[in-house]
């Protein structure tokens, strides 16, 4: 029993209730806006997730197990067999993505980032790192240069981190975060989206996140636009035997709060106004949210396919993951990873010990369950690559005291025909967006660049966001006002 009300209270964190508005909120809240409700389904990407495959999954995951050992140092090793390592392992995701390639007519870009790293604390010598990625270029020329990407890392490691010989199947550490980001490349490179989006598979996560490191590195030197990174780590959904704690219909969503690349002055700013949970990979974790109450409707018993669940810390205790590496260069970026992990089965020897079965095997991977995951990452990026791009420069008029709220925000570079904006918000103490508003109803009349709205709410009283909107009813991520006198 307390576990259930405990998981009920993690459920209820990502659907945006808590008690005080279950009854209604104050009167101002409610006469302003209404309770949230799901974005409309959208028939194209309803249809790209029907598409997606556990038993396609399963021959990924499988397929990667049977490379042996895919340690990022075998890259080095000069004595592996034929079929075996890190390399062979490259070899067979680039394929892969060039067969989805074919299939949609030449519509993925698929590129080898491949790079030297130099000795640090898990690597003994210069190591040859590869990560491959594949690029579904924007159909909207004026929307394109905005990109969201998912990755997960295709290394592997057992109970030794320089071992490049041991049997190191690596199934949900991560080739489950692998499938799914290939997963996500078949089904919807079938598809045209108004921005970009990269499916990538990255190595030299066991040695200290190297290889997303360049990555993230690669692309804040060419200029990527990055609007979001979905990592994917660890999401198979561990079966070990007798675990009746795990959790199929839950995911954890890890996201930061105040960035890493944050000034002094700004987290100063950040901690004054109580913006510590609004950080952009905050609002990334509340859109996937959203996006599961819209591709993961309630069922008949109350619950859904899959539950986000918002985790408001950056990673999990003496853990990292490759969305590090990219909040790093100052990207928005967060983790998936299972309900409940088995540390028997990561970083382990296969082997078994007073009839405790160690290792990250394939008989442990719950295949519909990675479907699932990979579902809802294939939503998040259609829906954020078909929606308008995210409002600039927003902001609260802090110059008087008085009990309204007064934004201002741009419209978004390219944005499309039809765009409106929606101001969303919420009580201090709540997790995620509980009321909106068209923006329209408070003074947004215009249709230029800049608009202003002015809500007979106390922005003391909550937090504000704002969201474009297009005549789909497709969302961007909601953006959190700077204060401006």
């Amino acid at each position: 029993m307390t576990k259930n009300i405990v998981v009920m209270a993690l459920f209820l964190s990502c659907a945006g209730i808590q008690a005080s508005s279950a009854a209604g909120g104050p009167p101002d809240y409610e006469a302003a806006g209404k309770t949230i409700q799901p974005a409309p389904p959208d028939p194209e990407i309803a249809a790209a997730l029907q598409q997606v495959s556990p038993e396609r999954i399963r021959a990924t995951i499988e397929t990667l197990v049977g490379f042996h050992n895919r340690n990022t140092l075998s890259s080095m090793d000069k004595n592996l067999k034929p079929g075996e390592g890190v390399l062979a392992a490259a070899d067979w995701i680039e394929k892969q993505f060039k067969s989805y390639s074919d299939a949609c007519g030449g519509c993925l870009d698929v590129k080898r980032d491949t790079f030297t790293a130099l000795v640090q604390n898990r690597i003994l010598q210069p190591t040859t790192v590869v990560n491959v990625y594949a690029v579904l270029r924007g159909s909207d020329p004026a929307q394109a240069s905005r990109i969201y990407l998912v990755t997960g890392h295709y290394d592997s490691r057992d109970s030794d981190t320089l071992d490049t010989h041991g049997f190191a199947p690596g199934a949900n550490d991560d080739a489950s975060g692998v499938a799914v980001s290939l997963e996500c490349a078949r089904v919807l490179s079938r598809h045209k989206f108004p921005a970009t989006l990269v499916f990538a598979a990255v190595a030299g996560e066991e040695q200290g996140l190297v290889g997303s490191g360049h990555l993230a590195q690669l692309a804040k030197q060419e200029g990527w636009q990055l609007g979001g990174v979905l990592n994917n780590d660890i999401v198979g959904g561990n079966t070990t035997p007798g675990d009746k704690l795990q959790d199929k219909s839950s995911v954890r969503v890890f996201s930061e709060g105040i960035p890493e690349t944050a000034t002094l002055d700004q987290i100063r700013r950040i901690e004054a106004v109580g913006t510590q949970n609004d950080s952009p990979s905050r609002e990334l974790a509340r859109e996937i949210c959203d996006v599961a109450k819209t591709y993961f409707p309630k069922g008949k018993n109350g619950s859904n396919a899959l539950h986000p669940v918002l985790e408001f810390r950056r990673d999990r205790f003496l853990r990292g993951g490759d969305h590090m590496s990219f909040t790093r260069q100052g990207f928005t970026a967060v983790r998936f990873t299972e309900w409940r992990e088995d540390f028997n089965h990561q970083h382990q020897n296969v082997r078994t010990e007073d009839g405790v079965e160690y290792g990250d095997e394939l008989k442990f991977v719950d295949f519909r369950y990675v479907a699932n995951v990979t579902r809802l990452n294939a939503a998040t990026l259609a829906a954020l690559a078909s929606a308008p791009g995210e409002p600039a420069d927003v902001q609260v008029i802090t110059r008087k005291l008085d009990n309204n709220t007064e934004l201002r925000w741009k419209a978004p570079s390219g944005v499309p025909p039809g765009t409106v904006y929606q101001i969303v918000w919420r009580a201090t103490t709540s997790p995620d967006w509980q009321y909106g508003t068209p923006s329209n109803a408070f003074g947004d009349i215009g249709s230029g660049e800049d608009r202003t709205a002015i809500l007979p709410v106390s922005k003391d009283n909550v937090i504000f966001g704002v969201q474009s909107v297009d005549l789909a009813g497709h969302r961007s991520a909601a953006v959190t006002p700077d204060p401006k006198r």
